[in-house]
């Protein structure tokens, strides 16, 4: 029955918290577009990992994305606690997901050898 609760939660702050920084989130350091892929919260509900995917091309462009997310998560850890009713509001702790890039690399590949073998 835990296990569904922590799963709920995670859901709930991933819809959240993808909701503000589409919406509420007024950095101008925000240029890309940004996917929140899975929020991880901890079983005592103190933290929250939160795992973005940065589109962009220039990886500078990436780690100011970045930079400003981590900057906002002030913001965001207030305005979940505002629409999330819990005990204790998480602490935001934004990391890079590199998984969607790893896989279009990987697709890639496959793609190379199936040409080769053919």
């Amino acid at each position: 029955m835990a296990n569904y609760r922590g799963g709920r939660i995670n859901e709930e702050f991933k819809r959240e918290i993808s909701n503000l920084i589409q919406n509420e989130v007024k950095d101008p350091r925000l240029t890309a577009m940004i996917s929140v892929t899975d929020v991880k919260v901890t079983k005592d509900l103190r933290y929250a990992k939160v795992y973005v995917s940065i589109f962009s091309k220039d990886d500078e462009e990436k780690k100011n994305n970045l930079e400003a997310l981590k900057n906002a998560s002030g913001f965001i850890r207030k305005s979940v606690g505002q629409k999330i009713n819990l005990r204790h509001t998480p602490e935001i702790i934004i990391e890079l997901d590199d998984s969607i890039n790893y896989g279009m690399h990987m697709d890639e590949l496959i793609q190379r050898i199936s040409k080769g073998n053919e």
